[in-house]
C-alpha cells in the first residue's frame, strides 16, 4: 500500500560553509554544477583539495592545500574542541581536524550539513506514536538528519516536552542558540563525548522532558543511561552504531539496548514442550527500545515494530522479517508489509519479559546485600577461600553486632563459650561445622545460598559453554552464559579455547560470568 507524503524541503546554509574555505576551493565549487549534492570537502596538507559529492568525488585544481590556507580556515571557524570538531555558528555544517604529534593541523574535513524538511514522514507514524525508536545506518545515511526532525515534530505539531542531548553539536548546530532545524526543543550541549551518559540523565532529572533525542549512544555507560530513561517512561529517539537488528545483537556493549542474550537451561520438561536442546539462546531482559529502524538508504527503511518479538523469534532461528517502507518518486510512500512474523513467545505482560523463568533453589538468606559471618574458632583464610570458590554472596566481619550469622565448630557448640552466649544473647543465628576443613565450609556455605553440588555445576556448566560454541559458530553472536564461580569458569574457558573462539569474563563476583566471541 501507499499512501502521499509531501516532498522533503532542504535547507543548508550553503553559503556559511563556502565563506570560510579557501578563494580557490570556494570558486571552484561555485562553478561545479550539483552543488547542493555536495557532501563534504577535504583539505589535507600537501594534497590536491577533494569535493565529495554523492556518488562521485572530484579534485580541486591550483595545487596542493598549503600550511597558510589550512591556518586561514581554521581562523574562520569556531574554537575546535577536545573531540577535534568545530562548527559555523547556527549552521549544521562540521568541520574536523587532523592533527600531528604535536597537535598541529594537518588535516580538515569540512562536512555540509542540512535539515532536511519532511524526511521523518516516511516513519512519522511510528515516531509520533510515543514508543521508544532507535534508528540504525551506515555513516552518512542521514540518521541525524532524520533524529533533528523528529525532534521538531515532537515539539512543534504535538506541542510534547523535547530535549535534545547534542554532542559535538551534531544535532542542533554550533554556538549557544540552536538552530531553528530541531523547532521548539530544548538543546543540552555535552562538553565532551565521555559525558554523554551523565547529561542523558540530567536531562532527566533536572529538565521533566517527555522526549529525549541522542546521536549515536556507542558506549556501555551510555546504554545503561538508555535504560534508565526508559524505565522512567521517558520516550527515547536515538541512534546507535550498526546498520541492522543483527549488527546490534553481535554487539556485546549495545546489544543490552535490544534485551541483550544469554545462555540458560531448560528443564527437561520444558525442553521437551519446546523441543529443543536443554540449553538455548534466550532474550535477557526487556528491550530498552521497542521499535528499531533500519535505514537503507534515503529513500528506504525496515521497520521492526515489535524489538521483543523480533529478537525472540531469531533466536528461535527465525528469519527476520521487518516491514519495509520506501519512498516514491511522486512523493509518496510505499509500505511493504512483512510476510510472516517472527516465531517465538510474545512479551509477558506482567513481567516484561519471556515467560519461562529458570527455577531457583530456595534461599535461607535472601536479603540483597552480602551475608555477614562471623567466624568463632573457624579458620578465617580457609572460609574467605571457599567464599571464592563458591562465588558465595558472603563476607566476613569482626565484631558480633556487624554479624547475620555466627559460624563455629561442634566442639564449640558443646562447650558454649562466653562469646558464643552472648551471639545467641543478641539473637544471631548460630551455625555448626563439624570441622575446619575447606569441603565442611563449601558445604556450609552451598547449603546456606542453595548452591548446586560441585561435580553437577560444573557438568551444567560445561553443557552450557558447548551450546554457547554451537551457537556462536551458527549466528556469529557473542553468547553471554550465566554467573558461575571461578573454577567453573576456568572450565568453560578452557572448554571454549579447545573449540578455537575466544571468550572474556563480564561482571562482578558472584555475578561474574563468561562471555563467548565469534
Amino acid at each position: 500500500m501507499s499512501h502521499p507524503s509531501p516532498s522533503p524541503t532542504v535547507t543548508d546554509d550553503l553559503d556559511l560553509l563556502l565563506g570560510v574555505l579557501p578563494d580557490r576551493v570556494r570558486r571552484a565549487l561555485r562553478d561545479e554544477p550539483g552543488l547542493d549534492e555536495l557532501l563534504e570537502v577535504v583539505l589535507d596538507l600537501g594534497r590536491t583539495p577533494e569535493a565529495r559529492y554523492a556518488g562521485r568525488t572530484i579534485d580541486i585544481a591550483g595545487g596542493p592545500v598549503s600550511r597558510e590556507e589550512l591556518g586561514d580556515v581554521v581562523d574562520r571557524v569556531a574554537r575546535f574542541g577536545a573531540d577535534n570538531r568545530a562548527g559555523i555558528e547556527r549552521t549544521l555544517h562540521r568541520i574536523s581536524a587532523l592533527r600531528n604529534r604535536e597537535g598541529g593541523v594537518v588535516g580538515l574535513t569540512c562536512r555540509v550539513g542540512r535539515a532536511v524538511l519532511g524526511t521523518v514522514d516516511i516513519v512519522r507514524d511510528v515516531i509520533e506514536s510515543g514508543v521508544s525508536t532507535l534508528l540504525l545506518g551506515r555513516p552518512g545515511v542521514g540518521k541525524t538528519t532524520l533524529l533533528r526532525e523528529a525532534a521538531r515534530v515532537l515539539a512543534d505539531d504535538l506541542g510534547k516536552r523535547v530535549v535534545v542531548v547534542d554532542t559535538s553539536n551534531e544535532i542542533a548546530g554550533d554556538g549557544d542558540i540552536p538552530h531553528p532545524g530541531i523547532g521548539h526543543a530544548r538543546r543540552m550541549q555535552v562538553p565532551t563525548p565521555d559525558r554523554q551518559h551523565a547529561v542523558m540523565i540530567e536531562a532527566v532529572e533536572n529538565h521533566m522532558p517527555e522526549v529525549i533525542v541522542i546521536d549515536e549512544i556507542g558506549t556501555a555507560a551510555e546504554a545503561v543511561a538508555s535504560r534508565t530513561i526508559a524505565e522512567r517512561g521517558v520516550q527515547l529517539i536515538a541512534t546507535a552504531h550498526g546498520n541492522t537488528l543483527v549488527n546490534l545483537l553481535q554487539n556485546p556493549t549495545l546489544s543490552d539496548l535490544i534485551g541483550g542474550i544469554q545462555v540458560v537451561t531448560l528443564s527437561d520438561e520444558e525442553a521437551r514442550r519446546r523441543g529443543t536442546q536443554k540449553s538455548v539462546l534466550e532474550r535477557k531482559a526487556p528491550p530498552t527500545f521497542d521499535v528499531v529502524i533500519e535505514i537503507r538508504d534515503k529513500d528506504s527503511f525496515a521497520v521492526h515494530s515489535s524489538v521483543d518479538r523480533t529478537v525472540d523469534g531469531y533466536l528461535r532461528g527465525a528469519e527476520l522479517a521487518p516491514e519495509v517502507r520506501r519512498r516514491t518518486p511522486d512523493g509518496g510512500v510505499e509500505v511493504q508489509d512483512p510476510e510472516d512474523a517472527p516465531a517465538g513467545p510474545r512479551r509477558h505482560e506482567a513481567s516484561g519479559t519471556s515467560p519461562w523463568v529458570p527455577s531457583q533453589p530456595p534461599r535461607r538468606f535472601t536479603s540483597g546485600r552480602p551475608l555477614r559471618i562471623f567466624p568463632y574458632a573457624v579458620s578465617r583464610s580457609r572460609l574467605e577461600r571457599a567464599i571464592r570458590d563458591t562465588g558465595s554472596p558472603a563476607r566476613l566481619v569482626g565484631q558480633l553486632a556487624e554479624a547475620d550469622v555466627v559460624l563455629t565448630l561442634k566442639a564449640q557448640e558443646r562447650r558454649q563459650p562466653k562469646r558464643l552466649l552472648d551471639a545467641q544473647m543478641r539473637g544471631l543465628r548460630l551455625e555448626v561445622v563439624r570441622s575446619n576443613t575447606i569441603q565442611q565450609l563449601t558445604n556450609f556455605l552451598r547449603d546456606e545460598f542453595g548452591l548446586p553440588d560441585r561435580g553437577e555445576e560444573r557438568r551444567t556448566a560445561l553443557r552450557e559453554a558447548e551450546a554457547a560454541v554451537d551457537a556462536v559458530r551458527e549466528r556469529g553472536i557473542p553468547v553471554e552464559l550465566q554467573p558461575r564461580d571461578r573454577g567453573a569458569r576456568r572450565l568453560q574457558h578452557e572448554l571454549v579455547e579447545r573449540h578455537g573462539l575466544a571468550t572474556t569474563s563480564r561482571g562482578q563476583e558472584p555475578f561474574r560470568r563468561v562471555v563467548v566471541q565469534p
